[in-house]
Order: structure tokens, then C-alpha cells, then sequence
């Protein structure tokens, strides 16, 4: 069994889907790992890395490859290569990616996504979204630091006191607790609102001030945030304008998988911010949770300049790369059927690599299999809802001449 590692073709992709460090962990399975030509180049990480931890560097790395796995999804002509049957594994942004799915689905590709991998206890390991927020969330907090003008920490010299940066956090998921970490570790005063109670715990528990507005609380399904309604968003700009005007940076970090970000901060609001102020807008790529801001970019509203964020853990490619490693990993070890105990023929290798479509993992992260789209969400933006079952026909009636006359 074959596992290829494609080198990123995507514009400003710097990650890899496999590090050398772990190759070890998918040979140990039983699988042969083939790595095209400079895979691994822009995340600092050598061919001859790859080749001393078993694998092999090939060209055609991906020919005969029972499994294909990258980080951004595979090109529609790499896809069109593939033989039917193959499987990926990639993120696939399904919404923004439907001429991949297209050919996906046409190819006879069994696609897994790992932005799909249900958030659930025992699906931890596996859970990208999570480690690559991680990364985010403290390169936010960096690039605050770096482009504010003035210390982060408190400095008491003989020359005077310095007071320390005022930094606040819109957003307490994975990405926004390790901002505040970041921020705090630097030394800042630190504040953070999140729509969600639980949050609050979170928040205080990183050493930072929740910011309490005394709105109704945002709960929603898998951790996230449920939507609001225009009437709440507004009203909790109007609480939070205060808070932002008083921050020498601002952070902002609520997004939801496949939705626009919501708009927390208005051009008005950044306006009111002191001279020299910096706004870190994480959220830039799916809309933005501030008004103006740009991915990619560096704007200035008012007296802020504005950094919109753009394939945030690509810009550190060495530890996203590790960290998403292993989530591949762990995800093929819950697709592998190992030997049986007892045969000592086969010890040490897989007997296939064949996901079991009854567990709620698999199947939650699975897009394209056979031919068709599996995922219902996918399935209904591409091909619209299905025909419903037609109803059966009521049963006819009949009866006897006699009875007929009566």
C-alpha cells in the first residue's frame, strides 16, 4: 500500500502535508511513502530528510498511490491522473472548491476533508482546524507586537515607567486563547470578548479580562458560535466601541468553517483608535471581522493600520506542517485494518487501507466516494436537494358486477 505526499503548487502554500519525523509512523503501518521532488522545500525540510526516514523522493510519487494526501486539494489535473479508487486526503473548502469536487466525484475519487473531521472527543487528534488555529493565534499575536510601536510589557527603569500595551481580543476559540496566551506571555493587558459563556471561564483562565456586555449568549453546535441577528451585532458594536478605542492593538479571530466571518468592528469604530493603534484581522480571507480590512494586505483606517490575515499558519510553515502531520497520521491509523493478532505472516503490516464508513469520523469527513458526493451539504450546494420518493399510488379499489349495482 502506497501513500504519496504532493508537493504544494498553490500560491503562497508553504506547508507539507507529511514531515520527516513521522514518516516512520506510516511505515511502521505497513505503507510505502513516496514524496515528490521538493515537497517539503518551503517548509525548511530537505529531500534527503524524507529519504533518511524511509521514504522515497519521486517524481512520480503519485502514480499507483492507493492514498494521496496535501494540504491545499490536489489540482483538477492531477485529479483527472488519478486512477478511479484512489483516496485523498487534503482541506477542501467544498463551497469554494466545486469544479474539484466536480471532477472528484467524476473521477471516482474517495475524498476526505479534513476541515470536516467531526469535533467530537475521540476525533481530537485528527482535528486540523484546531492545530492550524493554534498556529494562527500566536502568529497574531506576533505580527501585533511586531508592528506596534511600543513595548508590550510593563518596564520600570531608572529613566521612568513604561506602560505596558492594552491589547484586545475579539473571538476565544482555538486561535483567539492562543493570541491572549501569546499576548500576556509578552507581557500586554489583555482583554477578550467571545459571544459564547463558556468562554469567559476560557478567557480568565489565559490571565486576561473578559469584557462583559450583558448580551445573551451565542451557543451554537460544535463549539462555535451560533449566528446573530443584525439587531445583537449591533448593539454589541455599540458596547464594544469603547473597548476597541481604549486598545493600543486589536485582535480578531471569529470565523466558522464555510461561513463569512461576522463583521464585530466597523470603520467608524477603528477610526476611534489612537495614533500608532494596530488591528490584526485573522478572519480577513472570509470576508473579514473588520470593516476595510484586505487579506493579504496592510491598510490604514484612521490612525490604525490594518493587517489583514491571508493563509495564516502557511507563514510558518515549520510547526503547521508537524502539526497537521500528525493529524494525517492519526486519521490514516483509524482508516488502516491492521493484521490479525496471530498472523505472524503479515505482523507489522496493513491489511488495507479501508475506512469503515460506519464510524461517524470517516463518514462525517468524507466528500466523494463511488462516484457521487456523500456529504449532504456538499451534495445540495452542487447538485441541489434530492427528488423526493415518489408516494405510492393508492391501492385500487375494485369490485363485482352485483356489488357495482347496488
Amino acid at each position: 500500500m502506497k501513500i504519496a505526499v504532493a508537493r504544494e503548487t498553490r500560491e503562497g502554500e508553504s506547508r507539507v502535508a507529511m514531515v520527516p519525523e513521522l514518516v516512520g509512523k506510516l511505515t511502521e503501518l505497513g505503507y510505502e511513502v513516496a514524496v515528490e521532488p521538493d515537497a517539503g522545500r518551503a517548509a525548511q525540510l530537505a529531500d534527503e530528510e524524507y529519504v533518511d526516514a524511509g521514504a522515497t523522493v519521486d517524481g512520480a510519487a503519485l502514480e499507483g498511490a492507493d492514498l494521496v494526501v496535501s494540504v491545499q486539494p490536489l489540482t483538477n489535473e492531477t485529479i483527472r491522473r488519478l486512477p478511479k479508487g484512489t483516496a485523498t486526503i487534503s482541506f477542501l473548502p467544498t463551497s469554494q472548491e466545486v469544479d474539484v469536487v466536480r471532477d472528484l466525484r467524476d473521477c471516482g475519487i474517495t475524498s476526505f476533508a479534513m476541515e470536516l473531521v467531526p469535533r467530537i472527543s475521540r476525533a481530537q487528534s485528527m482535528d486540523a482546524l484546531s492545530s492550524q488555529a493554534l498556529v494562527a493565534g500566536y502568529r497574531c499575536a506576533i505580527v501585533a507586537a511586531g508592528m506596534l510601536r511600543r513595548f508590550f510589557p510593563l518596564n520600570m527603569t531608572a529613566a521612568g515607567t513604561v506602560q505596558p500595551a492594552t491589547v484586545v481580543v475579539l473571538g476565544a476559540g482555538v486561535a483567539g486563547l492562543q493570541a491572549i496566551a501569546t499576548a500576556k506571555r509578552l507581557g500586554a493587558v489583555v482583554q477578550a470578548y467571545d459571544v459564547r459563556a463558556a468562554a469567559a471561564e476560557e478567557i480568565a483562565s489565559m490571565g486576561a479580562k473578559p469584557i462583559e456586555l450583558d448580551l445573551e449568549t451565542l451557543e451554537g453546535a460544535g463549539g462555535y458560535a451560533r449566528e446573530m441577528t443584525e439587531g445583537r451585532a449591533a448593539k454589541q458594536r455599540e458596547l464594544l466601541a469603547p473597548y476597541i478605542a481604549d486598545a493600543d492593538a486589536l485582535i480578531t479571530t471569529a470565523a466558522v468553517p464555510g461561513r463569512q466571518a461576522p463583521m464585530l468592528v466597523t470603520r467608524e469604530m477603528v477610526e476611534q483608535m489612537k495614533p500608532g493603534s494596530v488591528v490584526v484581522d485573522l478572519a480577513a480571507e472570509t470576508g473579514g471581522n473588520v470593516e476595510g480590512s484586505e487579506p493579504g494586505e496592510v491598510v490604514r483606517i484612521g490612525n490604525a493600520q490594518v493587517w489583514g490575515g491571508r493563509n495564516v499558519p502557511s507563514q510558518m510553515p515549520g510547526p503547521a506542517s508537524k502539526l497537521y502531520a500528525q493529524n494525517i497520521v492519526n486519521l490514516v491509523e483509524l482508516m488502516t485494518t491492521k493484521a490479525e493478532d496471530g498472523d505472524d505472516e503479515n505482523e507489522g503490516r496493513p491489511a488495507a487501507f479501508a475506512p469503515d464508513f460506519d464510524d461517524e469520523v470517516v463518514v462525517g469527513a468524507c466528500v466523494t466516494r463511488d462516484g457521487s458526493i456523500v456529504h449532504d451539504g456538499t451534495r445540495e450546494a452542487i447538485e441541489g436537494p434530492a427528488e423526493p420518493e415518489p408516494a405510492p399510488a393508492d391501492p385500487v379499489e375494485t369490485t363485482t358486477e352485483g356489488e357495482a349495482s347496488e
